[in-house]
């Protein structure tokens, strides 16, 4: 839950959800290994946005990885304006993947700890 906190900040609402969901769902994931190894429940409270989009994938040990679109290279990232889209982790990945520049600010989660890591970054 702590790191759907993280990747979601500002959302309580959708963070209730999530934990009263689970509740719910535990005890079948605990009882089904299979369940656990596919990683269903991680990969069902990574949400679904018009404004983002999620790449569910299989490594090479057989778990399920969702990733954030941030992930891809790009110089410059514009998020849409409905949703808090960029954590402090997802500016993280756009500096390590090399951006220059975010093209909106109403779309970031905690704005000050993404501006400071793009302004130490010398990302506009």
């Amino acid at each position: 839950m702590n790191g759907l906190v993280k990747r979601n900040p500002g959302e309580p609402e959708f963070h209730q959800a999530v934990r009263e969901f689970t509740e719910s769902l535990m005890p079948i994931i605990l009882d089904n290994p299979e369940y656990q190894k596919a990683q269903i429940l991680e990969r069902m409270t990574e949400p679904d946005r018009i404004i983002i989009f999620r790449v569910t994938w299989e490594d090479d040990e057989g778990c399920f990885i969702a990733n954030r679109a941030w992930r891809v290279p790009s110089e410059v990232a514009f998020p849409c304006a409905t949703q808090n889209e960029i954590s402090e982790e997802d500016a993280q990945t756009l500096i390590k993947n090399g951006v220059q520049a975010v093209g909106e600010g109403a779309n970031i989660g905690d704005f000050l700890k993404v501006a400071e890591a793009m302004l130490a970054y010398g990302a506009v």
